[in-house]
């Protein structure tokens, strides 16, 4: 079953993926789209990954003072702070994170400016499971 985009909901925590659990993996998915969010972290569980889950740019970036970040799962389009945004602070200050983009939107620009700022892959929604599983397990391997 392919995740699909759904309806915008803004919470704060969420879940197992909550600020404060600890993540052996170091896979962060950030989305603000809270079905979306629950759909793919899911999706992470299912393949064997333990992964810690924000729907806020601002608190996924403060938690890089405390764990770290091995792949980030990244939203492009979201109201606080874009994906792009976030990408930028990932490489000044966990540069060693790798970055794969979702969304909703396939816009070849920002495709473009994602993968020519490190970006290991751009996914747009709806994207297939198998597919996303595989980015992860290689991204987390490199």
């Amino acid at each position: 079953m392919a995740l699909t985009q759904s309806r915008k909901v803004k919470v704060h925590t969420l879940g197992r993926g909550r600020i404060g659990g600890q993540s052996r993996d170091g896979i962060w998915l950030l989305d603000d789209d809270v079905s979306m969010l629950k759909a793919l972290g899911r999706l992470m569980n299912s393949a064997g990954f333990i992964v810690e889950k924000f729907n806020d740019p601002a608190t996924f970036l403060a938690k890089l003072q405390h764990a770290p970040c091995r792949v980030a799962v990244l939203d492009v389009w979201m109201p606080q702070m874009n994906g792009l945004e976030v990408q930028a602070c990932l490489r000044r200050d966990s540069p060693e994170t790798r970055v794969i983009f979702i969304s909703g939107r396939d816009d070849p620009p920002v495709r473009q400016t994602a993968l020519d700022a490190g970006a290991v892959a751009f996914l747009a929604k709806p994207f297939e499971d198998d597919v996303m599983v595989q980015l992860v397990r290689k991204a987390a391997a490199s």
